[in-house]
């Protein structure tokens, strides 16, 4: 199911920015990190270094645009709530 809007808006508020600042802390000191972890194991930029194995052509699958759930929304209302308190249309006037 879905969350109550109570959560999502506490944990925007408080949760999301405490983990943005801990992770950017943490971006400042990876290059000192990976200086002493393996500085020239880069998988991301050298494929080659991969230490999984690799994934047989035959267990993929194309999927085709038109195959995939299409859901059609335009006809549904936003709610006020949704909007948020003060949507252009309230100040209007």
């Amino acid at each position: 199911g879905s969350l109550p809007k109570w959560v999502v808006n506490k944990s925007s508020q408080f949760l999301a920015p405490k983990a943005m600042k801990k992770m950017y802390k943490a971006c400042l000191k990876y290059p000192e990190w990976k200086l002493k972890h393996n500085p020239h194991f880069k998988p991301w930029l050298f494929p080659e270094q991969s230490r999984l194995p690799p994934l047989p052509l035959s267990e993929l699958s194309l999927q085709h645009a038109d195959s995939l759930e299409n859901i059609d929304e335009s006809s549904l209302a936003e709610s006020k709530d949704d909007r948020g308190e003060a949507s252009d249309e309230d100040s209007v006037n």
